[in-house]
């Protein structure tokens, strides 16, 4: 029997209760393995290290995005536009450098994300401050291959994120629950911790 695509869920009565079971239709879409040695982890971790190779190309094309909105930025000051694409070009790179292979600049740019997030009025935001983050992902993003500097890179996200920190605690000081919300300690644990 082919199912329809509209196919109703299937309802299991009780006397206390029902069970309302949706149909399967994403089973359709799993191809089976190839083999019973085919691993898709396995496969995927191979796709991604054959695109490895242009991961270093992508981060500096992010890089050059980053210039390019903190140049809109100094160039026109803070509006919607200016921001929302700091924060964008920002957050991509957060999200993308450890896939990239330049795990150190994911806290730089989480940082100032945080800044330009939580910062109530974006024209306050010192572009002393955004030049700073900016500069620290190119320099962190150009000089990642020499192991002798990452503790140099450490040492700049800290004081980044401390200084940032320190600007969002003054901007927000009359909000004490919204300082709460954003600096209260994380459920998870942190990495390393045991």
């Amino acid at each position: 029997m082919t199912s329809r695509k509209d196919e109703p869920p299937s309802v299991a009565t009780y006397a206390d209760h029902e069970v309302i079971t949706p149909p399967h239709r994403l089973r359709k879409a799993i191809a089976p393995p190839l083999d019973d040695h085919d691993d898709p982890v396995a496969r995927a971790e191979a796709a991604l290290a054959q695109l490895s190779g242009e991961f270093a190309g992508w981060m500096h094309s992010e890089c050059a995005r980053l210039e390019a909105a903190r140049h809109d930025v100094r160039r026109d000051g803070f509006s919607k536009k200016t921001h929302d694409e700091l924060f964008r070009v920002a957050h991509d790179i957060r999200g993308e450098a450890a896939t990239f292979g330049f795990p150190a600049v994911a806290d730089v740019a989480d940082s100032l994300c945080r800044l330009i997030e939580h910062t109530p009025d974006m024209t306050r935001i010192p572009i002393a401050l955004v030049d700073q983050h900016v500069d620290a992902v190119r320099a962190i993003t150009r000089e990642y291959g020499h192991a002798d500097r990452s503790w140099i890179a450490a040492a700049l996200t800290r004081r980044l994120r401390e200084v940032t920190d320190e600007f969002i605690r003054t901007e927000n000081s009359d909000r004490p629950d919204y300082l709460e919300s954003i600096f209260e300690p994380s459920l998870a644990p942190e990495a390393g911790a045991k």
